[in-house]
């Protein structure tokens, strides 16, 4: 079980390009990529906000227009709501690391593969379409009314797949979402492309790798002739 965004898709150096150009044009001549960064920063803080309100479940799409609203307003970029709904919509149009479609096809020959993202529904099945990889299912954060890492998510999507949480390995570039379903009884496999510390915490990843094909190694050793 993979999350998404971030893990399987590239998702700082696709809207960094996304956003380039656009900023471009609005004068602004800083790094379009920390732009971006704290783009994410924000709708990550957002989004724990969202759950740990239970007031309702705000849709993904919306967090990421609010998130870039305010980046934009503290950027100075003046900005239309129109042209943040066009960018924040270039989340569904975000290309795969090279590792990831291989790593896919060799693990799809023993495993089931399937995505839990904290995007929305719609924004999950357009986006793993334009990237061209195949999963059994993606589960939506929606489903279960609250983001990763609220634990309702994890065994939701254990319950929609059919599995006890400790059959399933949750495959995560965010230490916070590997600390997320590792407190819930999951398997988790950090997959640390940065070369960055996981941190002290008792949720430790059962594996660490670079990256998807060394997990695929890892996984397999043996079982591919």
């Amino acid at each position: 079980m993979f999350d998404f965004y971030g893990t399987v898709v590239d998702m700082q150096s696709g809207l960094t390009a996304a956003i380039a150009p656009y900023l471009a044009r609005r004068g602004y001549t800083g790094d379009p990529g920390r732009v971006v960064t704290w783009w994410r920063r924000t709708h990550f803080e957002n989004s724990m906000i969202d759950a740990l309100l239970h007031r309702g479940h705000t849709p993904y799409r919306e967090i990421g227009r609010r998130s870039l609203d305010v980046t934009l307003e503290r950027a100075r970029v003046p900005h239309t709501d129109e042209e943040v709904t066009h960018l924040v919509s270039e989340i569904e149009r975000l290309q795969p690391f090279a590792d990831v479609p291989p790593a896919l096809d060799r693990l799809a020959r023993r495993y089931r593969l399937t995505v839990l993202s904290n995007g929305d529904p719609d924004m999950l099945e357009r986006g793993i379409a334009f990237s061209g990889l195949a999963f059994e299912r993606a589960i939506s954060a929606a489903d279960a009314g609250s983001f990763k890492p609220d634990s309702a998510t994890y065994r939701r999507a254990a319950g929609v797949v059919g599995l006890e949480l400790d059959a399933i390995l949750f495959v995560a570039s965010h230490p916070f979402d590997c600390v997320g379903a590792g407190a819930c009884g999951m398997r988790t496999a950090f997959v640390d492309r940065r070369g960055r510390p996981f941190g002290q915490t008792p949720h430790q990843p059962d594996v660490v790798v670079p990256d998807l094909g060394a997990l695929a190694d890892a996984l397999l050793t043996g079982d591919e002739g």
